[in-house]
This record gives structure tokens, sequence and C-alpha cells, in this order.
């Protein structure tokens, strides 16, 4: 299976939240390795934080207050890929998620 086509369908497969937060982030870490990007452990902590709430908001259809994309124009367009990416492997979230996560893959490469 390549890592493009990883899905987590945590509603319809009431799948754990744990559980798939932390085969994403390692997902995640691996993407991000690949590219030469890392993250402080601090910076770790925060985007383990945000992808779990992603997680649970794909879980439980909870949606995003509305997102300002202007706000994003300085991001990479490398980084709003690998994010895309990541908000890929859990339908039902809305596009505007990776703008949002974006920022942690931004700060990790960085740190490059």
């Amino acid at each position: 299976m390549s890592q493009s086509s990883i899905v987590f369908n945590v509603a319809k497969d009431n799948l754990d939240v744990e559980t798939v937060t932390n085969k994403l982030i390692s997902i995640i870490d691996g993407w991000l390795k690949a590219e030469g990007a890392h993250t402080t452990d601090v910076q770790q902590q925060m985007l383990r934080s945000h992808v779990k709430a992603m997680v649970e908001r794909a879980k439980t259809g909870e949606s995003l207050p509305e997102v300002d994309v202007s706000l994003f124009e300085e991001i990479s367009p490398e980084s709003i890929a690998l994010a895309e990416k990541v908000v890929n492997t859990l339908p039902g979230l809305a596009y505007e998620e990776a703008y949002l996560l974006s920022v942690h893959f931004e700060v990790a490469r960085s740190n490059s």
C-alpha cells in the first residue's frame, strides 16, 4: 500500500482516536524525514495535539470555524501539499484543515 493511499475512515469504521493519531504521527514523521524536515519536542507535542483534534473532528463530523486562507499566503506550496496528504487520509475533513496543519510543516522545514 503506498503512503498516498492510506485512509483512516474514523467515523465509518469507528476507529480509536488515539490509535489513529499515533499511526498518523508516525506516517507524518516519515514524510517529514523524507523531506529533510524535523520537529523539536515541543513542536512534536503541538503537532500531535493538532492531529488528534483533526482525527476527533473526522470521527464526530465537527467542522472548523471559517478559515481566512489569506493568512496562509506565506506558507510554502510544499508544506501545503504535505498537509493536504494528511487531510486526505481522514475522509470528511474540510479542505481548510490543510491550511492550519501546514503551519506545523512550515515550522518543521525551518528546523532543517
